[in-house]
C-alpha cells in the first residue's frame, strides 16, 4: 500500500489527476473521480483516504462569491511591529487569529514585518474593522493600507509537481 510522508508528500500522476480534480470540485462523486483518474471507486476512496490523513488534502470548504456576499473590497495592510521578540510576535499573532475580518496574515520579509489581507463592504466598514481590529492589535508601530482597485486573478487550486513517478 501506499505511504504518504507527513511533510513533503511524494506524488505520482494518479495523485496529482486526484488532486487536480479535487480542487477544482471538492465535491465531486467518488465514483466520477475514479472513472477520471482511472481505478476502480474502492482504490481511488484509498488514496483520497491517504491524502487526506497525511494532510496533503487538509480540509475542504465551499468557496464564497466575495461580492455576492458583500465583501467587495480587497484591503491589504502592511504592520510592521515595535520589536521582533517572540512575545511580541506571539501576541501580536495570536490578536489576528481572533480577528475573523483577517483573511490572511503572512509574516514577511522586507521592509513589513506583515502582510494583511482584509476584505470589506465599503471604506465605511474598513473603517469599523480598522477601529475595532487593527488598531486594537498589541505591537504594531505602523501601519499602512492599501486598496485593491480590481483583482485580476485569484485561484485556489496550487500547481502540483510534474514529476515525482521515480
Amino acid at each position: 500500500m501506499k505511504q504518504y510522508s507527513k511533510e513533503t508528500a511524494r506524488l505520482d500522476r494518479i495523485d496529482r489527476h486526484i488532486l487536480a480534480l479535487l480542487q477544482v470540485d471538492g465535491r465531486i462523486a467518488n465514483a466520477d473521480l475514479a472513472e477520471a483518474v482511472g481505478l476502480s471507486a474502492s482504490a481511488c476512496l484509498r488514496r483520497v483516504r491517504m491524502l487526506e490523513e497525511s494532510g496533503v488534502i487538509d480540509r475542504y470548504v465551499a468557496l464564497l462569491d466575495q461580492a455576492r456576499i458583500g465583501r467587495r473590497m480587497n484591503i491589504f495592510v502592511e504592520i510592521s511591529l515595535t520589536s521582533q521578540s517572540n512575545d511580541v510576535l506571539t501576541r501580536f499573532e495570536q490578536a489576528v487569529a481572533r480577528s475573523p475580518e483577517i483573511m490572511e496574515c503572512h509574516l514577511m520579509a522586507g521592509d513589513a514585518d506583515y502582510l494583511l489581507r482584509i476584505t470589506a463592504a465599503d471604506p465605511i466598514d474598513f473603517e469599523r474593522i480598522h477601529r475595532d481590529h487593527l488598531a486594537r492589535l498589541p505591537g504594531v508601530s505602523r501601519m499602512r493600507s492599501s486598496f485593491a482597485i480590481r483583482t485580476i486573478t485569484r485561484s485556489t487550486a496550487y500547481p502540483l509537481p510534474e514529476d515525482d513517478d521515480r
